[in-house]
């Protein structure tokens, strides 16, 4: 399925409007064409607007927005137009708050004219092999940030690669779009993590234990893990605290439960998952999918519902998980529905306080009518939080 809300007409790295890049793919928006969600200022003066698909800053105060999720490795597409006059940027792995672009982030700078830094440059660091004129007009741009290595494409054109050597060099963090004088304008802006990991080699449940005293039935046949029956939990021996996971998920049924848990103690008998539970039902109320029945899939459940009810049953849907710190959020087919901090107290078991120490992963089989398929599962983990 495609990114839900990738729109005819963008440019999207270069792709064609009739092959926009796809969630099944692993891509997610970041910019949901409507709203802010998921973002929030980092330096809070300008003044941002969504109309049309389009975030836009006017002619005024210096601001920064940037992405409550952080990330690692990834690769970043959107469309940005900076007026005449203007000057903007792409802040990649950046800090909330960044004060020097050197250190605190990787400043991709995008401007009308800059003597120092022309657009493709790295602020501070280095400047683009090929030159680039925006002239008012819409570029194309795809930024590839994998370990210490930042490629970047203009137009379809490579601008630049540089390796950072410093060994203080930045890993991870949050994604930023500037205005810093003159109009700027974005949209299209899609996220496609890199570096995850399979954890089920799609043969058979090698990496993985049933947690004692369920009555699910974990089988596998075409490369998906298929559970039906009554209660139980698929536990991966692995633990991951600060990580990135990508999934695909069916529901073979109206209405059925389940979910993915995360942060999770080793279950057992007495205690078969205690986790986080990013939960899996496709049911809303009166007709409107804004109104999750049982929290929705993506919804971390019992903290935090869906914002909307993306994908329907008996269809594959691709699930993003982020968790960092105390920071969750979701995407399903592309789309983000849960942007959500954990202010609870911390506490070593997640239903009962914040954890953000590393835990399991586990499939839930819900009840009598539990019936999915699990595929395509993988984690990217982060490296610790600079």
């Amino acid at each position: 399925m495609r990114v839900a809300i990738a729109l005819a007409g963008l440019m999207l790295c270069g792709a064609t409007a009739e092959a926009p890049p796809e969630s099944a793919e692993g891509w997610i928006s970041l910019f949901d064409g409507a709203t802010l969600f998921g973002w929030e200022p980092g330096r809070p003066d300008a003044a941002w607007r969504v109309a049309d698909n389009t975030l836009t800053a006017e002619d005024g105060p210096p601001g920064l927005l940037v992405t409550t999720s952080e990330f690692a490795d990834f690769e970043l597409c959107c469309d940005v137009r900076v007026a005449a006059g203007g000057n903007s940027g792409i802040f990649l792995r950046t800090l909330a708050a960044p004060a020097d672009p050197a250190r605190d982030c990787y400043e991709f700078n995008v401007c009308d004219t800059h003597e120092l830094f022309p657009t493709g440059s790295l602020v501070g660091l280095t400047k683009p092999a090929v030159a680039t004129a925006g002239d008012g007009r819409w570029l194309a741009c795809r930024i590839r940030a994998e370990g210490p290595t930042i490629t970047a494409w203009l137009d379809g054109r490579e601008v630049l690669e540089y390796v950072d050597k410093r060994p203080q060099a930045r890993r991870r963090g949050r994604i930023g779009l500037q205005s810093n004088g003159g109009t700027v304008a974005f949209r299209g802006v899609l996220l496609k993590p890199l570096g995850t990991v399979p954890i089920f080699n799609g043969r058979d449940l090698s990496g993985w234990h049933e947690v004692p005293g369920g009555t699910s039935r974990f089988t596998v046949a075409d490369e998906a893990i298929h559970v039906a029956g009554g209660r139980g939990f698929l536990e991966t021996d692995g633990m991951w605290s600060d990580f990135v996971l990508q999934a695909r998920v069916r529901t073979n049924g109206p209405r059925l439960n389940s979910g993915i848990f995360f942060r999770a103690m080793r279950g057992t008998a007495e205690q078969p998952s205690n986790g986080y539970e990013l939960q899996i039902h496709n049911g809303f109320r009166d007709g409107d999918r804004s109104q999750p029945a049982d929290f929705g899939t993506g919804g971390i459940y019992r903290r935090s519902p869906a914002r909307r009810v993306v994908g329907d049953d008996g269809t594959w849907q691709t699930l993003t998980l982020a968790a960092t710190g105390r920071h969750l959020a979701a995407w399903v087919d592309g789309e983000q529905v849960t942007d959500w901090t954990d202010d609870r107290p911390a506490d070593d078991n997640p239903r009962q306080g914040a954890r953000t120490a590393a835990g399991h992963l586990s499939l839930q089989g819900h009840d009598p009518t539990t019936n999915l398929d699990f595929r395509d599962l993988s984690i990217a983990e982060l490296p610790e939080a600079e």
